[in-house]
């Protein structure tokens, strides 16, 4: 790098979910295009295009009690939703993992929600 050079990096926040298993998690996003990107024993982070999700070790979570929620925003929701509901994910009301279909919301956007194998719940929202 020349001098004057710095290297810009875009803002973002990126969410810290549970996972009771790594291998687990792995397979279960790796289904529909998540990869490794870094994972020791205490962190692991999955990528798919721009979509960062980290996760910490969590053993001890209930699945059917948790809490975690994280908003993914995509260009091709239709696309994604297609990919995890591909990948085995039933669409049902109950249990877990699970998929709600995509539905136009009151504030104007199209909306599906998958909730994995821990609980999390993941918005998935049709971006501008």
């Amino acid at each position: 790098m020349g001098v004057g050079y710095r290297r810009v990096m875009a803002d973002r926040a990126v969410p810290n979910l549970p996972s009771r298993d790594f291998d687990a998690t792995v397979e279960f996003y790796g289904r529909f295009g998540f990869e490794v990107r870094y994972r020791d024993g205490g962190w692991m982070i999955l990528g798919r295009g721009g979509v960062r999700l980290e996760f910490f070790p969590a053993p001890e979570v209930d699945p059917y009690s948790s809490g975690y929620m994280a908003s993914i925003r995509v260009a091709d929701l239709d696309g994604l939703y297609a990919e995890v509901r591909a990948s085995g994910v039933p669409e049902r009301t109950t249990g877990i993992p699970r998929l709600v279909p995509v539905a136009l919301q009151e504030w104007g956007r199209r909306v599906g929600y998958l909730i994995d194998l821990d609980g999390t719940q993941l918005h998935l929202i049709e971006d501008e």
